[in-house]
């Protein structure tokens, strides 16, 4: 009898952990598809903290940063007048077709046309330019 309220009792506390517990985010998209979909990117940018840019500018911190304002890159002045802050969404909108997004821009990439693609690009950036 003791046995199985304590195997009750286990299960109830377990029972009221979990519910306790904050929900897990819904899983993201593959990064590490996207890490292999952002070698295309690497001639140009880097993502490492503290990396020196190339032809573009290191992208490590890019989200919440003002387009075109991180200290050390000169900016193409369309990028510079953009005004808007990178997010998942304009990131998205601007890999898919940066001429689109930031008419004037110098980045000379066509785009990505494939959303799922994109989608693993913007989940790498997320966790590899912190």
């Amino acid at each position: 009898m003791m046995i199985r309220a304590t195997i009750l009792l286990t299960a109830s506390l377990l029972t009221a952990s979990l519910l306790a517990a904050p929900a897990l985010a819904a899983p993201s998209p593959d990064a590490a598809k996207g890490k292999m979909l952002f070698l295309q990117c690497t001639a140009c940018h880097s993502v490492a903290k503290g990396a020196a840019n190339k032809v573009g500018p290191n992208l490590n911190g890019l989200f919440g940063a003002k387009a075109g304002s991180r200290p050390g890159f000169a900016y193409s002045p369309a990028l510079t007048k953009a005004g808007f802050v990178w997010d998942d969404k304009k990131l998205d909108a601007f890999i898919a077709k940066p001429q689109a997004v930031v008419p004037g821009n110098r980045m000379a990439f066509g785009g990505v046309a494939n959303a799922d693609s994109r989608r693993a690009i913007v989940a790498y950036l997320r966790d590899a330019a912190k």
